[in-house]
């Protein structure tokens, strides 16, 4: 079955982000960050209404910016999603910070470590000892691993260009203005709500993902039941599940209270093995590598799939 633009470009751009990481310098993601901030600016007032607009705004223009592109003739948008998938993965670049901190840890340069995690997650690292930080750097691994790697691939299956530009303007704004501090609790509503929805498929697809990643059908099984009964008790709809998977294909538990600006967040416990360590970064980055590989082939042949079946589907005239 021949591959069409989409599911050849999407390959490419994934071993490059394998092979290369993000890009160095001027990184369009960072961009894209520099004009929502210049666009704030304009936009915020401490209202749900005034996010929205400013998420119709930035999102609409990269959506735009998509379907431009996707007039180009068939070898320049190859090309064009190959350099989109290889600028939104970050695979590569996750799985760098985890080894980085890993190596702090083994070290036991925890100052070093603090300021490290800050990279990967949200949350107040001033008091975390060696096995919490290593928690946090394991659940970045999980729930970033779905943000950054599986979900810009599902969207780029599912809608091309547009989806992929769409779901990381979406990923990028939820980021930056998502989060329940006393400024962005009404204007980053829209942020946050899109951001759940968009991820609801993805983190599908990597909880699937996660326990095929098992290897054995009792592992599988295992996995899908430990998302069942844990990931309910996390407050995110999205990350509760990868993570509960994620803990489960590692045998090791994750969850638990997190600081965010002095207000305590309860995730609730997720898995049954002993708490992670630094010895378990190496495993999460591995795991997290067969995620993405399972993901890839996954949405790869679906797509291949629905382009040999639609058209046999299709009523004749």
């Amino acid at each position: 079955m021949r591959p069409d633009d989409i599911t050849a470009g999407l390959v490419l751009g994934y071993a490059a982000d394998l092979l290369l990481g993000d890009p160095r310098r001027g990184h369009p993601v960072a961009a894209f960050g520099r004009a929502a901030e210049l666009l704030e600016r304009h936009t915020y007032a401490p209202r749900r209404s005034r996010g929205v607009v400013h998420e119709a705004v930035l999102v609409g223009g990269v959506v735009v910016l998509g379907h431009g592109l996707n007039r180009l003739p068939p070898a320049g948008k190859v090309v064009a999603v190959a350099v989109t998938t290889w600028v939104v993965l970050g695979g590569r670049s996750l799985s760098r910070e985890a080894q980085a901190m890993q190596t702090l840890l083994h070290e036991g340069d925890l100052d070093g470590a603090r300021v490290r995690i800050r990279n990967l997650v949200g949350r107040d690292p001033s008091a975390l000892d060696a096995d919490e930080l290593a928690r946090a750097c394991v659940e970045s691994v999980a729930e970033n691993g779905s943000d950054a790697v599986v979900a810009p691939l599902v969207w780029g299956a599912v809608a091309g260009l547009p989806g992929m530009l769409g779901y990381r303007a979406v990923n990028t704004l939820d980021a930056m203005v998502g989060h329940r501090s006393p400024r962005y609790r009404e204007f980053g509503w829209a942020a946050a709500r899109f951001d759940d929805v968009l991820n609801w498929l993805p983190a599908s697809v990597t909880v699937a993902a996660t326990a095929l990643a098992t290897g054995s059908r009792r592992g599988a099984r295992h996995t899908f039941a430990v998302v069942r009964r844990d990931a309910p008790a996390h407050p995110s709809p999205n990350a509760g599940r990868v993570e509960a998977a994620f803990a489960a294909a590692l045998g090791r538990q994750l969850g638990g209270r997190n600081d965010y600006d002095g207000v305590a967040e309860d995730r609730g416990r997720l898995g049954d093995g002993p708490a992670v360590t630094a010895e378990d970064i190496d495993h999460a980055r591995a795991l997290q590598h067969r995620i993405g590989l399972i993901s890839l082939l996954g949405v790869v042949s679906a797509r291949l799939l629905l382009r040999a079946v639609v058209p046999r589907m299709r009523p004749r005239r």
